[in-house]
């Protein structure tokens, strides 16, 4: 039988370590507040599948986008995130939309949540978007498992970070840095004797720029945070090509000034191509509770 979390940890050892708290309460300023649709949260929220009245736990809710779309339908959410700015960002998301049914917590996947309220059987659906970066999954999972009485979904993704542009990659000649982490979920919950049933959440993302020299920077930093032990010979020829291929797709967005997905004004320049982000939804009920 293949030891699914030993070989989730020694991909983690291999990988780029996720951002810490600080690292996200930085990113959260970048954040703006807005009654924006998102469609992703809308798809989420529609395969999650959440019965009327029934309370939900989102782990890793960072702005409170889906917390407050449950919140504004009537459901009481726990809302946990081990980054202050995020929670700063989610309380002021409630009173934009004039939700109250929320209880924000800073909380994090290593902590032990009984210290703060959040007991087995807490609530009834337990909720993990796109915030799963810990060490040991199968923990992670138990723990989630653990804290819902009917039903458990999360989303991870089907290949590379989505802070890498697999297409912008390939490219620029380098090789693929995808991972499959919901495959080692879909193992793991198996092995334990769920069955947990799986679709996908495909979303567009169109990254804008003011100057030529941001665009190529933010770029640089994706290839660094994609390749960390890239050789300097390979990594220069790599920052060449990406310099010509710049030349060759960036252009002027039509868009620019208008509101992104965040709220932030879009930049005057893009690339001729957007990217896509494809994200494995995985849902299971927790009625036996074996793990």
């Amino acid at each position: 039988m293949i030891d699914f979390e030993a070989e989730w940890e020694a991909m983690q050892l291999a990988r780029t370590k996720p951002g810490d708290a600080d690292f996200w309460s930085k990113r959260s300023s970048t954040y703006e507040n807005t009654d924006r649709q998102s469609a992703y949260a809308d798809e989420f929220i529609a395969k999650a599948r959440i019965l009327p009245g029934e309370t939900v736990f989102d782990i890793g809710c960072g702005t409170g986008t889906i917390a407050c779309k449950l919140a504004a339908r009537g459901h009481s959410v726990i809302a946990a995130d081990f980054s202050e700015g995020m929670l700063d960002k989610l309380r002021e998301n409630m009173q934009l939309h004039n939700v109250t049914s929320i209880e924000p917590m800073h909380m994090s996947w290593d902590d032990d949540w009984t210290q703060f309220g959040v007991y087995e059987n807490a609530v009834d659906v337990a909720i993990a978007s796109r915030s799963i970066s810990v060490f040991n999954l199968e923990e992670a999972l138990g723990k989630i498992t653990r804290v819902a009485r009917r039903r458990c979904c999360i989303t991870l993704t089907t290949g590379c970070s989505p802070r890498v542009d697999p297409n912008l990659m390939r490219m620029l000649g380098l090789p693929s840095t995808s991972t499959y982490d919901y495959l080692y979920a879909i193992g793991i919950l198996g092995t334990k004797g769920y069955e947990p049933t799986v679709e996908y959440i495909h979303s567009s993302r169109k990254d804008t720029f003011d100057t030529v020299e941001e665009c190529f920077e933010r770029y640089v930093d994706m290839i660094d945070h994609a390749y960390p032990n890239l050789p300097l010979v390979e990594r220069q020829r790599a920052h060449e090509r990406l310099r010509t291929l710049i030349d060759e797709h960036l252009v002027d967005n039509p868009a620019a000034g208008e509101p992104d997905a965040k709220g932030v004004p879009e930049g005057l320049l893009c690339l001729d191509m957007l990217r896509t982000l494809s994200w494995a939804f995985i849902a299971w009920d927790t009625d036996l509770k074996p793990m």
